[in-house]
């Protein structure tokens, strides 16, 4: 069952030392899902303020969040977007279909944005490099042990691609999950405090009923005398 959606058909570490080129493609991250705070906008704002400094051409987009947030500022970029993102764990295919999606367009270099999990009260949005199968070649460490021919060098780009893009997506499944958490129980102490507000506020009234009550009886008592 085909998850995504092309729009154009075009023919397809923290430290890398891939060179980059002109012409790049930007992979965004994210999920259909929601009640998880600020995640998807915080990567939204990442993105556009990457498209302020030197304007997207080309992107792909997993999850309907990210589509959404971006759709107005640079919408007119998506070569594909992936939808049904997160409504159950993320498998190595999925990844591979990603992967296959973006190999099968052309680009010089291409940078992959997720939310990288820290710990269980913090995520930050990162962007991390793809290579390219040019890139590859065009890298001399890729030799240092043995010949490599083209199809090695596909079988490898593909296999890292896929790699890559699982682990950004068990990242951003780890991001979502604890800012969800955050966010419900934040909203549950929220919650509590109405509640003791409004009992207070009950209580109160109730009081202030009971005694002009008594005030009133007490009056009609007096007067009958």
């Amino acid at each position: 069952k085909q998850w995504y959606q092309r729009r154009v058909a075009i023919t397809a570490g923290d430290k890398n030392e891939f060179a980059a080129g002109e012409d790049k493609l930007y992979v965004a991250i994210s999920s259909d899902r929601g009640l998880c705070g600020g995640i998807h906008s915080g990567l939204g704002r990442k993105f556009k303020a990457l498209h302020l400094e030197s304007p997207i051409k080309k992107s792909i987009i997993v999850g309907d969040k990210a589509k959404l947030i971006l759709l107005k500022t640079m919408g007119d970029t998506y070569l594909s977007t992936f939808n049904n993102v997160g409504k159950k764990a993320s498998s190595f295919t999925d990844a591979l279909e990603i992967a296959e999606e973006i190999l099968s367009h052309e680009f010089d270099s291409a940078d992959i944005a997720y939310n990288s999990f820290i710990n269980v009260v913090s995520y930050k949005p990162i962007i991390k490099p793809i290579p390219s199968a040019a890139n590859i070649e065009s890298n001399d460490a890729v030799y240092a042990y043995d010949e490599v021919d083209s199809e090695v060098v596909r079988c490898y780009q593909e296999f890292s691609l896929a790699n890559i893009i699982h682990h950004a997506l068990k990242e951003q499944e780890s991001s979502e999950q604890s800012a969800r958490m955050n966010a419900m129980e934040n909203a549950t102490r929220n919650a509590g405090e109405m509640i003791d507000k409004l009992q207070l506020q009950y209580n109160r009234t109730r009081q202030a009923v009971i005694t002009r009550e008594l005030i009133e009886i007490i009056s009609g008592a007096n007067a009958l005398e």
